[in-house]
């Protein structure tokens, strides 16, 4: 296996370092083909740091692509286009990997070779499909995805095949654009979830009502909705599981907007 590792940077002078270490020390660090960085227009200094921490690491191979700003799908896409490996692996500049993440997946890899795309926990989160917790190497169907979006993308690996086959992310949708990605591989290709924690967030924030993208609750709701709502025009999900989706997705947008508010005065009290 050859892994070309993809991260989008934006105004991460802060935690870039932390995420390209945690590459660095990989166990399994000779299955890394290349590192590739794509600046999307940071206006901090978090472009010099590359270069220099590149300068201090001619062992690694890391590429630098220097772009303006057009958004992450767009930073993942132009990564993508130049990955020179077999398989790609997403790790996004605010996350770190554990030191065995590569090594794991490999060897999962190579003893099911029918995985296009293997994922798996973040921030030692459990993951459960309604009620049901995914124990053991599970094969994930559309429907799962409908419920419960996984796995974070810095747990992601997949083959380069399929972004050569079906393209990238939407560079047009800016939320929820993970899930609609994911969705299409997991409808095209055999999806593989294992419940091994792979990558943790450095900056310890919340999956949402956190400043940036996921921070737009409305938006987030809005980019779901989408998503569902294209699986329904082109019949992959039927009319009834459509509308049993609306409600749920209804009831846990309010629900994160009730933690949201909660965790925040109780900030705001300390």
């Amino acid at each position: 296996m050859k892994i070309s590792v993809v991260i989008p940077m934006y105004n991460s002078r802060d935690t870039i370092i932390k995420s390209l270490d945690s590459i660095k020390y990989q166990t399994a660090l000779d299955k890394i083909f290349e590192i590739i960085v794509v600046n999307d227009g940071s206006t901090d200094d978090s472009l010099e740091i590359v270069k220099k921490y590149k300068e201090l690491n001619p062992s690694l191979t890391i590429i630098i692509i220097d772009r303006h700003n057009g958004g992450v799908s767009v930073a993942r896409n132009e990564g993508m286009k130049i990955a020179k490996g077999d398989w790609i692996a997403l790790l996004d500049s605010d996350d770190e990997w554990l030191p065995n993440k590569i090594e794991y997946q490999c060897d999962i890899i190579n003893n099911n070779t029918e995985i296009d795309f293997l994922g798996g926990g973040f921030d030692y989160a459990d993951l459960r499909i309604l009620f049901r917790k995914i124990k053991g190497l599970y094969k994930a169907n559309i429907n799962d995805l409908c419920v419960k979006f996984f796995p974070s993308q810095s747990t992601a690996i997949f083959k380069k095949r399929i972004f050569e086959e079906i393209g990238g992310f939407d560079e047009n949708q800016r939320y929820a654009e993970e899930g609609s990605y994911f969705m299409k591989i997991c409808l095209n290709y055999n999806y593989f979830f294992v419940p091994e924690v792979f990558a943790f967030s450095t900056t310890s924030k919340p999956c949402f009502g956190y400043s940036g993208l996921s921070g737009n609750l409305r938006k987030m709701y809005e980019g779901n909705l989408k998503n569902i709502k294209e699986l329904r025009d082109k019949k992959i999900i039927g009319a009834n599981f459509y509308v049993f989706l609306r409600y749920f997705y209804w009831l846990k947008y309010l629900r994160r907007i009730i933690i949201t508010k909660t965790t925040h005065v109780s900030k705001i009290g300390k």
